[in-house]
């Protein structure tokens, strides 16, 4: 399968996105702030063969001799942070806690290794394959940080000022948003996962949690005044939009909160939030059980799973919702067709 091309557009002065055209696990939301001097980076595509393309559309909204010269990456999940690797003389900017997310993640190599040898007839190798498949990391290298910082930082790009601001554990263990005042615009990074009624989104995904530390990091997101809100993936929003994201995070921390009262197990609570069809118009509903799971982790006092055995639960429970798909067709958001 392959992607279809993003589409890069102006949102703002000097500031464009860099949206792909469907929903899907790896397909995240990246900037370019432009200035005549230099320009930058906010997040990066997920293999070399997107981040080309990312490379290209910013080269073609740059002035004469400038080059981008610096990624901001919101954090280090591997669909914002590996297509740096075209970018090799460029800063790399991230939380001093995201390491800890680098660490948690396979390779760029590993994972390619991982989806390309495993076994298709396994929930696990089928989830793989069906989701990570279209991606190519067979020669991409780790990517590290070059600037690490702890609480906020302030930048410039030209005459842009850049507000770069790190948040406690959420999406993952080392987020930070990026606003950019002038252009009343913010990027969220992962701590929001966009959806509208025009352009259908995903069901949030989260690794480190709790739940409270996302949602106030939505707010933080609003505190900022900002009037565009750049998700991590999704289409664009308005405060609104992040007002309702936020009701939506609210309603699976409540759900999850209950259950785990009840004494129902993490993957069981898992699937009785898919089965209570809240958002229908949301794709993977199966991130439910990496959500859930991390919120009862922080109920219970547990420690984080390995990775692999997370996307076992996720990909058990995907494969429970799609017992019978019929190989090789999809709508034309990429999702699989079922029988009538």
């Amino acid at each position: 399968m392959t992607i279809a091309r993003a589409n890069m557009s102006t949102i703002a002065e000097d500031l464009y996105v860099w949206l792909p055209p469907k929903r899907g696990w790896g397909l995240a939301n990246c900037g370019l702030l432009t200035s005549p001097r230099t320009a930058a980076w906010i997040d990066t595509p997920y293999d070399p063969t997107l981040a080309g393309e990312f490379l290209a559309e910013s080269r073609k909204r740059l002035a004469a001799g400038v080059s981008v010269d610096r990624v901001i990456v919101t954090h280090a999940n591997g669909d914002h942070l590996w297509g740096a690797g075209v970018l090799p003389d460029a800063e790399v900017i991230a939380t001093k806690e995201a390491l800890e997310h680098i660490h948690y993640e396979p390779t760029p190599q590993q994972q390619h290794a991982l989806v390309k040898g495993a076994d298709p007839a396994s929930p696990l190798g089928w989830y793989l394959g069906e989701h990570f498949g279209q991606f190519d990391w067979s020669s991409t290298e780790p990517v590290h940080p070059t600037l690490m910082f702890q609480g906020e930082l302030e930048l410039r790009v030209g005459d842009h000022p850049v507000h770069v601001i790190g948040l406690p554990p959420a999406h993952t263990d080392g987020d930070l948003i990026v606003h950019l005042p002038r252009q009343k615009a913010v990027f969220s990074g992962d701590v929001i996962f966009a959806s509208t009624e025009e352009f259908p989104g995903d069901h949030p995904v989260h690794w480190a949690g709790p739940l409270q530390n996302v949602i106030d990091a939505c707010g933080r997101v609003l505190d900022t005044g900002a009037e565009i809100v750049i998700p991590g993936h999704g289409p664009v929003l308005d405060r609104a939009g992040v007002q309702r994201h936020i009701a939506h995070l609210a309603h699976v921390q409540e759900r999850a909160h209950a259950l785990h009262a009840a004494g129902i197990p993490a993957l069981d609570a898992a699937r009785r939030v898919i089965a209570e069809g809240r958002h229908p118009e949301l794709g993977l509903p199966e991130r439910l059980v990496v959500t859930i799971g991390s919120e009862y982790r922080h109920l219970d006092g547990s420690e984080q799973p390995g990775i692999l055995d997370v996307m076992s639960q996720v990909a058990t429970v995907a494969r429970e919702l799609e017992p019978a798909r019929i190989p090789g067709r999809r709508t034309a958001d990429g999702r699989p067709v079922l029988p009538a």
